[in-house]
């Protein structure tokens, strides 16, 4: 997260009547809600764990075992359950 001086974006009134509630101190000022963006869909991030996940639900179709799933994808025993119990779900 960058930080942008409130000078260079905001009306001097603006700001004064901000420093009678928080003078010189951080705020975090939200996103509007229908902007709000999901975890992993701006990098990809979400994508490409439905992807992996997808892939490790296929071979464990094919017979291959939980404790080598987790060994190939570098995930615990239990991620490897809790992915197929979920995407058995989908």
């Amino acid at each position: 997260m960058s930080y942008i001086k409130a000078a260079d974006v905001l009306p001097q009134n603006i700001i004064e009547l901000i420093q009678q509630y928080i003078d010189g101190e951080n705020i975090y000022i939200p996103k509007k809600e229908n902007d709000h963006i999901g975890w992993g869909e701006k990098s990809g991030a979400r994508e490409e764990i439905y992807r992996r996940n997808t892939l490790i639900y296929k071979e464990h179709l094919r017979g291959v075992k939980t404790e080598a799933l987790a060994e190939k994808y570098f995930l615990s025993e239990k991620s490897i359950q809790r992915i197929i119990r979920t995407m058995k779900k989908l």
